[in-house]
């Protein structure tokens, strides 16, 4: 395809092979174009081999390509197994005085003779990139644009690394340039803590577990300027029933977490729907079960998740594609459990979570913080009030009531009950609140379709597939289908997307095709 370029860097663990990635992608924007960047690492602090791919094109893309163009080689490990990626005309990059490299197709550097120049340290990272660089005819000014605005720590030696090994090469061709872009590069991560913030996010709480730990990293570095409140506490159960004593007390709060986590944090997912509390769980798939491929991505836990919880619970499940479906349905889904005062799930996977896509900024007006059905501060409260459609007035700790919230069955004031008749008729509000909910599907975007709308070919496609998906479609003039809200199902929308296509295919990353 004409203007995309597969971009491959690699090297060990502690090589800044990712930190080159995102310098890489960030110059390609400056010229124009969209971009995505795909991170692949072992579970070692040293050591393992690290690689990210990049692509940058034209056209707006959310995956990136099985081929590669241009290969970043830091260690031998990274050519050994990546040349074999290489397109016919594909140009490996490497330090000649570490690696041996059998291709004509290829550019050699030294590092040794860039250190010898240098006053100050080495970065092999900055070296290669800035050789990269070079090679397209970018010009250094640009290059020293992007490094001073990416590196914090050790700018002037990074300056010095990129000036020298400008001078190693000559430039090879010249990239074609656009008009700089405009959206900002952001993980999947850092989108959603976005959209839950402009939703009223108050508190964040989690226990680490890749891939997820990037929310809380994210948030507790800008917790000042975000006004909101962030703890890592010791567990997952601690993570969940904190979570639930601060919603009752009136802060919207989010938790995340992956499998293991969250199977740790099912009783409290109960209580939640039990007590009627409202709660945003993000849950970010990896490999597994149990401790599985800790830092590599797959779609298995979709029947857990909606599964997920004893007794007939009602809850949200929404499993967006991209990162700008992260950021919408973080938002919606915290919105959501404000407004029907039970729990969500926002089921995504280390893809999304972990990788670099293009982010509109303009995205962000399309949330908003959106009011719950409060108590009027008059009338004797009673928490579980049943006013017809399942949804009870919120009052708050503080606010002149007795707040009171029960994991027991419980009657409208929230006083234990055991008789049939009381039981019954909780359940039935419960069931009544669900009902709402489905009805709000239908005014959601909860099915999206892309490609030939009349192909009697359809792919469907739910979380990160979508990018891989709506790609391939697009070649093959099929269409695609990508359901987003998984519970309440939208059955409706996924019928009239159904509609006129006669064979199917159901793309998942998982291996029992949940």
């Amino acid at each position: 395809m004409e203007n995309d370029y597969s971009i491959l860097i690699g090297g060990k663990a502690g090589q800044g092979s990712k930190k080159a990635a995102l310098v890489i992608a960030k110059l390609f924007k400056k010229i124009g174009y969209n971009t995505f960047v795909y991170n692949d690492y072992q579970s070692l602090v040293r050591g393992g081999h690290n690689f990210s791919q990049i692509r940058a094109s034209k056209k707006k893309t959310l995956t990136h390509a099985e081929g590669v163009d241009f290969l970043l080689a830091l260690d031998q490990n990274t050519v050994d197994k990546h040349r074999d990626k290489l397109n016919e005309d594909g140009l490996i990059i490497y330090d000649s005085d570490n690696i041996e490299v059998e291709r004509e197709n290829a550019v050699a550097i030294s590092f040794n003779e860039i250190a010898e120049k240098l006053e100050g340290s080495l970065m092999g990272n900055t070296a290669i990139a800035s050789v990269f660089f070079k090679l397209l005819d970018v010009g250094y000014e640009l290059a020293r644009e992007i490094i001073e605005e990416e590196f914090e720590n050790k700018v002037e030696d990074n300056l010095k690394t990129a000036k020298l090994s400008f001078e190693q090469v000559d430039s090879l061709f010249e990239v074609q340039r656009f008009e700089e872009d405009e959206s900002l590069l952001l993980t999947g991560n850092e989108t959603l803590s976005l959209g839950a913030l402009r939703a009223g996010l108050d508190f964040y709480i989690a226990y680490p577990m890749t891939p997820a730990t990037g929310i809380l990293n994210y948030l507790a570095e800008n917790k000042e300027e975000f006004g909101i409140g962030v703890a890592q506490l010791e567990n997952e159960v601690g993570v969940i029933n904190a979570a639930v004593g601060a919603a009752y007390a009136g802060a919207r709060t989010m938790i995340g977490t992956s499998g293991g986590g969250f199977a740790l944090m099912t009783e409290g997912l109960s209580l939640a729907a039990q007590s009627e509390i409202p709660l945003l769980i993000v849950e970010s798939q990896r490999t597994g079960p149990a401790s599985g491929v800790p830092t590599y991505t797959e779609q298995a836990d979709l029947s857990f998740v909606l599964s997920a919880g004893h007794g007939d619970i009602t809850k949200f499940v929404a499993a967006p594609g991209d990162a700008e479906e992260a950021f919408l349905w973080s938002g919606k889904l915290l919105n959501l459990s404000w407004k029907y005062q039970t729990p969500s799930v926002l089921l995504i996977d280390k893809e999304i979570s972990e990788s670099s896509f293009d982010f509109d900024p303009e995205m962000l007006e399309k949330i908003e913080k959106e009011k719950p059905k409060l108590w009027n501060g008059e009338e004797d409260y009673n928490r579980y009030k049943d006013e017809g459609d399942g949804v009870s007035p919120l009052a708050f700790p503080g606010q002149k009531a007795v707040v009171k919230s029960n994991s027991y069955e419980h009657d409208e004031f929230g006083l234990t009950v055991e008789d049939r008749e009381k039981v019954e008729e909780m359940q039935d509000k419960r069931k009544r609140k669900f009902e709402k909910m489905r009805k709000e599907v239908s005014n959601l975007e909860a099915v999206k379709s892309y490609g030939d709308e009349d192909s009697k070919k359809a792919i469907i496609a739910w979380g990160s597939t979508k990018g891989a998906a709506k790609e391939a479609a697009s070649q093959l003039g099929f269409k695609l289908i990508q359901p987003i809200l998984l519970e309440p199902f939208p059955e409706r929308q996924m019928r009239e997307a159904l509609e006129g296509a006669k064979k199917k295919a159901l793309v998942e990353v998982n291996q029992s095709a949940q």
